[in-house]
């Protein structure tokens, strides 16, 4: 009876699935229909070389790496081009991270506004243009796919850049006439679930770019879509100025950041840490973040008789000063894009430890000049990697100083100069 049900269930959601394809082809195939066939208008006299630019972000109100890194891009495109950050959910009146300045930034599904009764019942309705596969399908509604196709259909733009697969996989099909279509990567091809990944094979091909942040993507890429006229390049983030100044190393705390989710191994950075605990009862470990994990990760900790010893300190405003009050980072992420958070504890002068997870990591850091690298999900190895960093104060400052030399290749100018670079080839005449 038990594996008759999970046939079922299986059958249900595979029905389901199917369903919402034919759905997004057949909105999609009216959104185009539907939408004027003029090319997308140039800029007017007077504006010479500046590209009226447009990203497509999931939540600009938010945290995490996605929005912090892209926000740090559209501020440096800014300088040059009009830039607007189309969110597509607002569900909180300030945004976590400061808006660059120069930036507009335009909210879709505005949950702390008024919503009338199209809004409240499209929002029940899941979302068709989303692939369920696709991490954020769960926030995003019918409600969403409406207000997005609306502004895409009155879009006048010179570039459209997408920021995660969903959005990628839009702006390949929806884009305006003329513009200039890039889908950034910030994770790599080998984290996506299956379906998602044929899907990206198939219609990636239909952009002008993909970015991607390492060279272990450049090659996946490279792989995945030969043969397709779409460029692939390879443009890391670039590292903000962070206030405060650099740790001093003389802090005996190890320091971790980011949501509470499986991805970010924050258990398996507990378990390596309960092991070298004893030997040095004066350290501590702090992480900071949010997520559904969170009650199981705190009764990990008191399992382990830890409490007085791991703190859950909650998300922070001003991580750069908690970086400024540790002396490790520890990197224990299942995988990666190019982590930003590890980028912002070199350059504040933290002795590194990570997972040599796909992807990122091991372009980041060289082993025992700037950090040391151990095998993905080896609690073992991770933990010898600690005792060692905490034992040794010459490696601690040896790593820390190395760390913060390796994070100026990541300087504002430099990923700046980059993509100014891949822009200039479509400046309007």
């Amino acid at each position: 009876m038990r594996s008759i049900r999970r046939g079922a269930a299986r059958g249900s959601r595979r029905t389901a699935k199917l369903l919402l394809r034919l759905l997004r082809r057949t909105l999609l195939a009216a959104f185009k229909a539907a939408r004027p066939l003029t090319a997308a208008r140039r800029p007017a006299a007077g504006e010479p070389g500046r590209l009226r630019v447009r990203i497509l972000l999931l939540h600009a109100y938010g945290m995490g790496g996605t929005t912090r890194t892209v926000l740090n891009l559209a501020g440096q495109l800014a300088a040059a081009h009009d830039v607007e950050i189309i969110s597509l959910r607002r569900n909180r009146a300030e945004p976590f991270f400061p808006f660059p300045a120069g930036v507009t930034v335009t909210a879709l599904d505005d949950h702390t506004a008024p919503r009338g009764r199209a809004c409240r019942l499209l929002s029940r309705l899941p979302s068709v243009l989303t692939p369920v596969e696709d991490a954020s399908f769960r926030w995003l509604s019918l409600w969403t796919d409406m207000r997005l196709l609306s502004r895409l259909a009155t879009l006048r733009c010179d570039v459209l850049i997408g920021t995660r697969p969903s959005l990628n996989l839009l702006v390949a099909e929806a884009a305006p006439r003329g513009a200039l279509t890039i889908g950034q990567d910030h994770m790599n091809l080998g984290s996506y679930r299956r379906e998602l990944r044929a899907a990206i094979t198939r219609r990636y091909r239909r952009l002008d770019v993909v970015a991607v942040l390492t060279e272990t993507s450049l090659a996946d890429y490279g792989a995945a879509l030969a043969g397709a006229p779409v460029k692939i390049v390879k443009i890391p983030n670039s590292l903000p100025a962070l206030p405060g100044g650099s740790a001093t190393g003389e802090a005996r705390v190890v320091l971790a950041a980011g949501r509470l989710i499986p991805q970010k191994g924050f258990d398996l950075l507990i378990e390596a840490f309960s092991l070298v605990a004893p030997k040095h009862p004066d350290w501590t470990l702090r992480i900071f973040g949010s997520g559904a994990q969170r009650d199981a990760l705190r009764k990990m900790i008191a399992e382990r008789g830890l409490g007085d010893r791991i703190e859950l300190r909650g998300r922070t405003t001003d991580l750069a000063a908690e970086m400024s009050r540790a002396a490790v980072y520890a990197l224990s992420s299942r995988h990666e894009g190019l982590p930003m958070v590890l980028i912002e504890a070199m350059s504040k002068g933290l002795a590194i430890v990570a997972f040599d997870c796909p992807t990122g990591p091991a372009e980041m850091i060289t082993h025992r000049q700037d950090g040391l690298l151990v095998p993905a999900e080896d609690v073992a190895a991770f933990a010898a990697a600690l005792d060692e960093v905490l034992g040794d104060d010459d490696l601690r400052r040896s790593l820390a100083a190395g760390a913060a030399k390796a994070a100026q290749a990541y300087d504002p100018d430099v990923i700046g100069a980059s993509w100014n670079d891949l822009l200039a080839a479509h400046r309007p005449r």
